[in-house]
């Protein structure tokens, strides 16, 4: 099953207990098709960058949660529900992309090298003076010179 963000953004009225009763609905929703809601954020009341009319006003700015859940590919079509919510102003159900978990998480290190040999030998931190000047001796004799003018005006 791929993994799945939903994000909800709620009319700023709305009590927070409101808030966790839908949150809650859709929790119970992804059980029941055997999926597993694996993260909740709250980002708690957000700015939005131009008002979202609803039928008892215009909303500048909501309470904005985000559910991240396991779920088949078909769970988009059964989320529909939520147009007909009427403390939501927004809902979203983003797919993550390139997300390895189980095992093919742990078998992705096979047969890979290690990070630091991708980089030529030079590129890498040595013992070494780090800015790579090993002619500190020359700016002595410089130095002694110029005094030795400065001794002699």
């Amino acid at each position: 099953m791929p993994l799945y963000d939903c994000m909800l953004m709620v009319k700023p009225h709305v009590k927070k207990e409101a808030v966790m009763e839908l949150v809650a609905r859709v929790g119970k929703h992804v059980c029941r098709r055997n999926g597993v809601l694996t993260d909740m954020k709250s980002f708690g009341a957000v700015q939005l960058g131009y008002g979202v009319k609803k039928l008892d006003g215009r909303y500048y700015q909501g309470r904005l949660m985000q559910m991240t859940m396991m779920v088949t590919p078909n769970f988009n079509k059964e989320l529909h529900y939520l147009n007909k919510e009427e403390r939501l102003l927004r809902w979203l159900l983003v797919r993550h992309r390139n997300t390895k978990y189980g095992l093919e998480f742990l078998s992705e290190d096979d047969g890979k090298k290690d990070d630091l040999s991708l980089f030529p030998q030079s590129c890498t931190y040595n013992d070494g003076d780090i800015d790579g000047d090993d002619n500190d001796d020359d700016d002595d004799d410089e130095y002694d010179m110029e005094e030795g003018e400065k001794n002699e005006r």
